[in-house]
């Protein structure tokens, strides 16, 4: 049986956005999961994990259900979401002038028969030099308070990305050919989820 709802089981406005400019109609059910990293756990492990617990939060049977979850790696330390603009402002200064990694993992699970795809993607980013006043009022600026690595590519934070090697979408959140992949592998169409034009 085809699913015949498209959920995302994700707060982020950045998946919604990506999804909506494909011309998609879902749902947004974001799941209560903890996103505490086990111990020695490396990044791609971390976010597939996360990714694939977000779908099995979902128990709508009528429907497919995608997840993501991202992580910023610098020196193979897992960044999280700043705690407060200080903690923002510090790591916008551990990033400047090196490369670091953006891991997503995405899952795609079809509720009925509980079948369930999940991969990863990597992309490396390089900033330029921040100096400690531009550090300060993109931290004050608050975009980077809710994401990985405390900073935003698609945002204000643009001005300090020098060079990206792979993809974009990933470092926004949801690497949309990956997506379209998995869901393949699982005979769903995402473009078969499109409203009206």
């Amino acid at each position: 049986m085809k699913p015949r709802r498209l959920v995302l089981a994700s707060g982020s406005p950045r998946r919604r956005e990506l999804l909506a400019r494909l011309g998609l109609l879902f749902v947004v059910a974001p799941p209560d999961v903890d996103e505490s990293p086990h111990p020695g756990e490396d990044a791609a492990s971390y976010v597939r994990r996360l990714a694939l617990a977000k779908t099995e939060a979902v128990t709508d049977v009528d429907a497919a259900v995608i997840a993501a979850d991202t992580a910023v790696v610098l020196d193979g330390e897992i960044l999280g979401k700043p705690t407060d603009e200080a903690h923002g402002r510090q790591m916008i200064g551990r990033l400047a002038g090196r490369a670091h990694e953006v891991v997503t993992g995405v899952a795609v699970r079809v509720v009925a028969g509980d079948v369930s795809v999940a991969g990863t993607e990597s992309t490396i980013v390089h900033l330029d030099e921040v100096n400690t006043e531009r550090a300060g009022w993109y931290a004050a600026s608050g975009e980077g308070a809710d994401k990985a690595g405390g900073y935003a590519l698609q945002g204000a934070a643009a001005l300090f990305a020098d060079r990206v090697e792979g993809s974009v979408t990933n470092v926004v959140g949801l690497p949309l050919p990956l997506l379209d992949r998995l869901c393949a592998q699982l005979d769903v169409d995402l473009l078969s989820f499109r409203g009206p034009r």
